[in-house]
């Protein structure tokens, strides 16, 4: 008797599972999942080496992913979860993996195509944004990088003419070599009256200083914009009637800095944006902490990094009045290990801002809140970051250790974070960044 109830509870048990795989479909359950946290990244002209857009993409690796996402391997979101969450977060829940794990091993069904969700369909090619840009800008010829094994930094001179200025929503940096670019910074350059061609194309940053004073300084008097991409990052987008203002003629002078290559390739970069009709009452702002800015020399201790050794580093900066923060980005180089900051508001309450226990250069993000932060007038913004450079970081770029020093060079370090703000407006707190 015993012997019969095991069997038939086993059945039973069998026979429920059966009915909640059965229940597990691709288009009801695991295309909002692939598609919110793996096809920004897997899918053509992005950085990852194949795409996950469509079922049979999927299905054919399904128990790769399995693997993959029980690991927490991918997708490959590094901060926190219970420091901070942010709006463009791409991180599985328990749920989730179990979710693919459980369809994986029932045959991946594919389940009623009118299961779909329409914004599970809405990928653009070419951009991470939901529809083709309004104005693309890019260098006119590509560039030929050397395979030398040395960083380069090259400035290009981007010009632009336009019917009139617009205001801005959105903005992307777009590449066809993504895999050969450190970093980029670009900015956007109002030049009313200066000649925009009769300069050159691009300089190397390193060994023609003196071209670059010449050629390129007098169109940086009216900045309008000021950006930047990592690996990893995407792209900016704002909310209604906030944003900046895209002058009607210019120049996007775009650097890119080059890590080091042993095979020759050929860039061609830019940048797309996104118009609006709306007005533009509110402009963002770019501030840079740490290396790179004026609070640079506020590091302490003095930011260097002698061989074997594990050195924290702190940084402290006052605001000066009421802000708004819609993002953060942090930034280190190869010896990075731990990235935190946090605000310090005047009555000693703290607002968690990004902390990343696992600094990882090839997983960078732009980091937005759900809600825009205020920051008071008065606060702290505290930055500390921990690098190891040691032998036993298996990221170290020389062996055996060596001293590294502050710079922007793959095998320097950095200590950065980005912040974008608005002075603040009450009613600020409710203003949604989502996605």
């Amino acid at each position: 008797m015993r012997v019969v109830t095991t069997i038939a509870l086993a059945l039973s048990f069998f026979i429920c599972e059966m009915g909640k795989a059965q229940d597990i479909t691709w288009y009801k359950h695991i295309a909002p999942i692939i598609h919110h946290n793996c096809t920004p990244c897997h899918r053509t002209g992005e950085a990852a080496p194949f795409s996950l857009l469509t079922y049979d993409d999927v299905a054919k690796r399904a128990s790769m992913i399995q693997r993959v996402t029980e690991a927490r391997y991918m997708p490959p979101w590094k901060p926190d979860p219970h420091y901070v969450q942010y709006a463009n977060e791409r991180r599985l829940s328990a749920a989730d993996i179990a979710m693919i794990a459980n369809w994986t091993a029932h045959d991946m069904p594919k389940g009623n195509a009118t299961d779909a969700r329409e914004e599970d369909l809405q990928f653009v090619t070419g951009t991470r944004y939901n529809r083709k840009p309004d104005i693309v800008l890019q260098m006119k010829n590509s560039y030929h990088l050397e395979g030398d094994n040395k960083d380069h930094y090259i400035v290009y001179k981007i010009p632009f003419e336009l019917a009139d200025s617009m205001n801005v929503e959105g903005i992307e940096f777009i590449t066809n070599n993504r895999k050969v670019i450190h970093h980029a910074n670009y900015e956007i350059d109002d030049v009313p009256g200066l000649d925009l061609y009769n300069t050159v194309d691009y300089i190397d940053h390193e060994t023609e200083t003196t071209k670059y004073f010449e050629n390129f300084v007098p169109y940086r008097s009216r900045i309008r914009y000021f950006g930047g991409w990592i690996p990893g990052a995407s792209m900016e987008s704002y909310p209604k009637h906030i944003g900046w203002v895209m002058p009607k003629r210019g120049v996007i002078l775009l650097t890119l800095h080059y890590a080091p290559l042993g095979k020759a390739e050929d860039v061609i970069s830019g940048v797309q944006i996104w118009t609006t009709t709306s007005n533009i009452t509110r402009q963002i702002k770019n501030e840079n902490l740490g290396s790179g800015s004026d609070s640079q020399k506020d590091i302490q201790p003095f930011f260097y990094l002698p061989p074997d050794v594990v050195r924290t580093f702190t940084l402290n900066v006052k605001t000066g009045e009421d802000k708004s923060l819609l993002y953060v980005w942090p930034h280190m180089h190869m010896l990075g290990k731990v990235f935190k900051a946090y605000a310090i508001k005047p009555n000693k309450d703290t607002i968690p801002l990004v902390h990343i226990p696992a600094w990882d250069f090839n997983w960078q993000e732009i980091y937005w809140f759900p809600k825009m932060l205020k920051i008071p007038k008065g606060s702290t913004i505290h930055i500390e970051c921990t690098y190891d450079n040691t032998i036993n970081n298996p990221y170290n770029p020389n062996l055996p250790p060596a001293l590294v020093m502050e710079n922007m060079n793959t095998n320097n370090e950095m200590m950065t974070l980005v912040m974008v703000t608005l002075p603040y407006q009450d009613g600020d707190e409710n203003i949604s960044l989502e996605k």
